[in-house]
């Protein structure tokens, strides 16, 4: 019987098809599917490579390379469509990220879990800090947006200069984060309990041996973890070099395009990895996994991409699209209020995914309602 992990590893087939695509000239919409199809796997098999990676280098470090890695694939998409000039695409896939992790990763993890569990608990007090961090990221991407919406005329090397000083703040804030979570206050997150529990997931899937205590053998992880991210940015150049003739023969919008499908595509693995252990009644590890890719980007894809596009001589910066701003504050509004209690059940999932699809609806119909304005 094929389980989540076969399925996904079988998409490794797209690999080849997307890249003979490529050089046979297939239209943009077929590359772009089958590229976004080929990328699932790539951060799959990167996640699983950094886990068995982070078994050999401890607790501390390795706590620290899956924070790094965690979010790489986003962070490879976005600088790719940063370095082809796709600036609001790649500010729409930050906004789409933080949405889908808080609302559509978390709401199906809360909603499939109580649908087995009438009630799943995970530790009020880090959701009560995660929240606090939250909160801040919404601030770094309201002061940049509201300081153009109030000035007149603010030259674009000011905004950038703001934008960067800011991303500087944000990185220190996520490095204090880790920090917080891995050293001084590390008995607060349960590292320990949600380590072996990782581990226990490996054990279980296809990608790992069936002994938890198996000799990890680092080489290979290492160039598969090396080999998954040149794949990865190959890939992401396919993706991102159709992404505009394909999303215009679809009929979707750069920015529905950047919000939804670009998120999807980049956190397939990690989705499916919430979801799971939430079906297991492990709803710490679930939200820890949903919460925590939130705010790496935030505190850290978001503000690298804004000092990488001054380092390329890019204008990318903090100043959003006002709706991508209204959209984040909406979910981490609600994603704050229903995780502050530490419990869940199926109501609360249900909320936070009619939340993401009436923001998903609001995107899609966005330019008929500007169109109006």
């Amino acid at each position: 019987m094929l389980n989540t992990n076969t399925i996904i590893s079988s998409l490794l087939l797209f690999i080849p098809v997307s890249i003979a695509g490529h050089f046979l000239g297939w239209e943009s919409s077929t590359i772009f599917i089958t590229s976004a199809l080929a990328i699932v796997p790539l951060a799959a098999w990167m996640g699983t490579a950094t886990e068995e990676i982070a078994v050999v280098l401890g607790a501390n470090l390795g706590g620290l390379l899956n924070a790094t890695f965690g979010n790489a694939t986003e962070l490879i998409i976005g600088i790719v469509a940063l370095n082809a000039g796709l600036i609001d695409v790649v500010k729409a896939s930050l906004t789409g990220s933080i949405m889908s992790n808080l609302l559509l990763v978390m709401g199906f993890a809360m909603l499939l879990g109580g649908l087995r569990y009438k009630e799943q608990e995970f530790q009020p007090t880090v959701a009560r800090l995660n929240a606090s961090a939250m909160n801040l990221a919404v601030i770094a991407i309201l002061v940049p947006t509201a300081v153009n919406a109030t000035s007149i005329g603010i030259p674009p090397a000011t905004m950038q200069n703001l934008s960067s000083a800011v991303a500087v703040v944000l990185i220190v804030v996520y490095v204090l984060t880790l920090l917080f979570s891995m050293k001084t206050h590390s008995y607060l997150y349960d590292a320990g309990v949600a380590e072996i529990e990782m581990l226990e997931e490996l054990a279980e899937s296809n990608l790992a041996p069936d002994s938890p205590d198996h000799k990890v053998n680092l080489p290979l992880w290492v160039g598969v973890l090396l080999a998954c991210t040149l794949m990865v940015a190959v890939e992401s150049e396919l993706l991102v070099g159709s992404l505009e003739e394909a999303t215009a023969r679809l009929g979707l919008t750069s920015l529905f395009t950047g919000v939804i499908l670009v998120p999807i595509i980049g956190n397939a693995a990690e989705h499916t990895t919430a979801v799971t252990v939430a079906m297991k009644n492990k709803m710490d590890l679930s939200v820890s996994v949903a919460v925590g890719s939130s705010l790496q980007i935030a505190l850290f894809v978001a503000p690298v991409l804004v000092l990488a596009g001054f380092a390329l001589g890019k204008p990318m910066d903090l100043n959003f699209n006002p709706f991508e701003l209204v959209a984040v504050a909406v979910s981490v509004l609600i994603a704050n209020s229903i995780s502050s209690d530490g419990n869940s059940n199926w109501l609360e999932g249900t909320l936070l995914l009619a939340a993401y699809t009436v923001l998903a609806l609001a995107f899609y119909f966005h330019p008929v309602i500007e169109g109006l304005v």
